[in-house]
């Protein structure tokens, strides 16, 4: 059987806790690979080795670490295909997914590039008699990310693109489910010239969550999963003093205004409600349609497009559209979910309940699910379900649709479909959501806007990637310098007001 190991300055680390973890493939349910569990102590000392690391990179021209992202770039196109496939065995996605997971990771590498300009301080020149006052943006130490299973490239380039790039050192702590895609870049960094030790990858479970977030060495910690957790890590991380970005589940509506295009609203919901088998946190779970009109007619679309998905092992050719859920217990969950939903009412419209894949039984495919006439008490609604399941909540109106969305407790991100101008800018205005979509289904920000969702999809002060990224992994430090003539000839002692 493979065993994955830990990156420690600069080389496979074996690991001596003799605690490991199953890597499954989740097409056939078969383990793949054992993955070695850090304890606290191989934590600490890949922490402690960070820490010496750190204080020559921090020192290193802030161009001189933009040209290892440069050459980072180069390397990661250079291996697309290679990373992709390693992706895919491992989460479940589709080739094409796993590439598109790879490539946005990849766009704030790229925006990292800049790094020198986005570290510049500020300068007053005579802020008082012969004293000048200036800003400096420094490194905090050593950090750490925490990331999720279900972008194995993505978010591990999102949290160590820009604090690298900042000057500080990382822990990298990747998903058990999927973590060979982290450690193949770490490598690829060490090729790019990212100095031995400044990058570590330590795999683990709560044991060493909990490691990274009581070590009085790790100055900050960036987090993606579920909203327990991120609430968790976001309290912890405060009791000890760290700086937390912790971004958690999410519950996406979008609404279908009457004079919406019915046909690219369908798409849309298709690609964004099914697309990497719903388990994206920006997936869109909630279609809101206004009035009984739009309601039948979209639930007429979407049913013929859901029938023709086509669902299979990411093998079967770049025509599928999508793959197997992570794990059993994530396959549980969905269906416990949709058994929730019939219970509680809701019209099962499209029941993938009883999907089967010839040659794949022990697999963690789950069919396609659609529901109608979800109402908010189900559990079905309130409830992140992280899989191939829409719900269709319908609305008398316009502002019964946006309450929907704006009295939810998450609040990632949100779409809507409409032709009318006036309409679209209230939206946008007035939604409580972070990221907003108009005729635009997954509104993810390119890499130089940021990331970030609001009520309990996000926990702290800044969000990931874009300029924010940058304050979150620096802290300002201000100096007021005075240079005035005739300073040999005495000190003064009182505390002088400037004229």
């Amino acid at each position: 059987m493979r065993e994955i190991h830990h990156w420690i300055d600069g080389k496979e680390y074996k690991g001596t806790s003799g605690r490991f973890s199953d890597v499954f493939n989740p097409a056939t349910g078969e383990v793949q690979a054992r993955l070695a569990l850090a304890t606290k102590a191989e934590l600490d000392h890949a922490v402690a080795r960070a820490a010496e690391a750190q204080v020559a990179w921090g020192a290193t021209n802030p161009q001189r670490r933009a040209r290892v992202m440069m050459a980072f770039v180069q390397l990661i196109n250079r291996d697309m295909d290679q990373l992709a496939e390693v992706l895919s065995s491992e989460h479940g996605k589709t080739f094409p997914d796993a590439k598109g997971d790879i490539q946005r990771g990849l766009e704030v590498i790229e925006f990292c590039i800049g790094a020198p300009h986005l570290l510049k301080g500020e300068f007053t020149d005579s802020a008082g008699p012969g004293i000048d006052m200036y800003s400096m943006r420094q490194p905090l130490g050593v950090v750490a990310g925490i990331t999720p299973f279900n972008f194995p490239a993505m978010i591990p380039l999102w949290k160590m693109g820009p604090a690298l790039s900042a000057g500080n050192a990382m822990i990298l702590k990747p998903s058990e489910r999927d973590p060979s895609v982290p450690l193949m870049l770490a490598k690829l960094l060490q090729e790019a010239g990212l100095p031995d030790g400044v990058l570590q990858v330590v795999n683990g479970d709560k044991e060493t969550v909990d490691a990274i977030l009581d070590s009085p060495v790790i100055q900050a910690v960036g987090f993606v999963g579920s909203t327990p957790i991120a609430q968790y890590i976001y309290e912890r991380a405060a009791q000890t003093g760290k700086r937390a970005q912790c971004f958690g589940g999410a519950k996406n509506h979008m609404i279908i205004m009457p004079d919406a295009d019915l046909d690219q609203a369908a798409d849309a919901l298709v690609g964004a409600g099914y697309g990497a088998a719903g388990e994206r946190c920006m997936a869109i779970s909630v279609a809101v349609p206004v009035g009984e009109k739009t309601a039948d007619a979209l639930i007429e679309k979407l049913v013929p497009r859901i029938e023709k998905l086509k669902v299979g092992p990411w093998t079967a050719g770049n025509d599928v559209d999508y793959g197997p859920v992570v794990t059993k217990a994530a396959k549980e969950n969905i269906l416990r979910l949709v058994q929730t939903g019939v219970d509680q009412g809701a019209e099962l419209v499209i029941d993938g309940r009883d999907f089967n894949l010839q040659g794949y039984e022990n697999g963690f495919f789950v069919g396609p699910h659609l529901f109608d006439r979800v109402t908010p008490d189900m559990d079905i609604y309130k409830q992140e379900i992280f899989g191939p399941v829409l719900s269709t909540v319908r609305a008398a109106s316009y502002e019964e649709a946006i309450g929907l969305a704006m009295s939810h407790e998450y609040g990632n991100g949100t779409a809507i479909y409409t032709r009318d101008g006036d309409t679209a800018r209230d939206f946008a205005s007035r939604i409580n959501i972070g990221m907003v979509g108009i005729n635009v289904p997954i509104p993810v920000p390119l890499a130089y806007h940021t990331f970030g969702g609001w009520k309990k999809s996000g926990f702290g002060d800044l969000n990931q990637h874009g300029p924010d990224a940058f304050r979150f992994y620096t802290r300002t430090k201000t100096v007021t310098a005075r240079w005035p003539s005739g300073i040999k000839e005495g000190g003064e002692f009182n505390f002088k007001a400037m004229d």
